[in-house]
């Protein structure tokens, strides 16, 4: 039971930035804190996002190229029975080849390779050790035009480096907008409620996971025949997102919520949970902007 519990929140955590929006932002840049409060570590992500559309012979079909970055932070005043100098600063950057294009019966097809690399870059140089494969295949089918937005679809897998298991990964979504104001998206791995107040400004509530996996370049020892090779952050959060849309493609969101669970583990080689870090918080924020189709 406790393995398939993980697996379901791996599988979903895996999809936070999911290759539907992907597909269709162009460009994003947001921040992300979380207060250390009551636990031992203090989290920021600052990420960059940008996609750049290339138009094919073929009617409605794109290929992407584009660069995913992120630097993540965590500090600590806490004292560990360890050396934690190559524990606060880590660098994930993904080369993104995307492709999507109409099939028959209303539905799209969507595909993506993400080769990268996830590191603290304690060594000031890759290795073949922080090097991750992601990759994406979505089918998206087009139903009913109702208040100006059509339902929607979303079935595919997803493979990636980061998450600890060899195998794909599934992604099932809904969404419907089911009144003038009201629109809904169920599934995994996001749920969200959001109201339109006006044609610029929107209301969401959502539940969603966030987290990140990273190489760690130089081994650090842990307890007596371990050493941590990578370390591991998963949370489950929900909340309130405020959007505001200057433009049909150009918006603000803010979003605040509250974590309901957090893990935050130095991992071995094989993977396995050797060290967990304290982790009582309960306040995530979130912030940027993005430009899409």
């Amino acid at each position: 039971m406790q393995f398939f519990a993980r697996f379901l929140i791996i599988s979903m955590l895996l999809f936070s930035s999911s290759i539907y929006g992907q597909l269709s932002d162009l460009a994003r840049i947001d921040y992300t804190y979380i207060p250390k409060a009551k636990s031992d570590v203090e989290y920021s992500r600052l990420r960059a996002l940008f996609n750049y559309p290339i138009k094919l012979k073929k009617e409605g079909t794109y290929m992407f190229v584009g660069l995913d970055y992120s630097n993540i932070n965590l500090k600590s005043d806490a004292v560990f029975p360890f050396d934690t100098r190559d524990l606060n600063d880590f660098q994930l950057l993904d080369f993104a080849i995307s492709y999507t294009t109409p099939l028959k019966n209303d539905w799209r097809l969507g595909l993506r390779l993400r080769p990268g690399f996830s590191t603290n870059l304690a060594a000031n140089a890759l290795s073949l050790e922080d090097v991750i494969i992601s990759g994406d295949i979505i089918f998206i089918k087009e139903g009913e035009l109702k208040y100006g937005k059509r339902q929607k679809w979303i079935l595919g897998v997803y493979y990636s480096g980061n998450s600890g298991f060899n195998f794909p990964l599934p992604y099932i979504t809904y969404f419907k907008k089911f009144a003038p104001n009201w629109s809904m998206s169920l599934g995994v791995p996001k749920t969200n409620l959001q109201y339109f107040i006006s044609d610029k400004n929107r209301l969401k509530a959502y539940a969603q996971l966030d987290g990140f996996t990273s190489n760690l370049q130089r081994d650090v020892p842990i307890i007596e025949g371990e050493a941590a090779r990578s370390i591991n952050m998963s949370l489950i959060v929900s909340g309130l997102q405020y959007e505001y849309h200057f433009t049909e493609q150009l918006q603000f969101y803010a979003r605040a919520a509250y974590i309901f669970a957090i893990d935050n583990e130095l991992r071995n080689e094989q993977r396995e949970t050797i060290f967990s870090l304290d982790s009582k918080a309960k306040i995530y924020l979130r912030t940027g902007v993005k430009f899409k189709i």
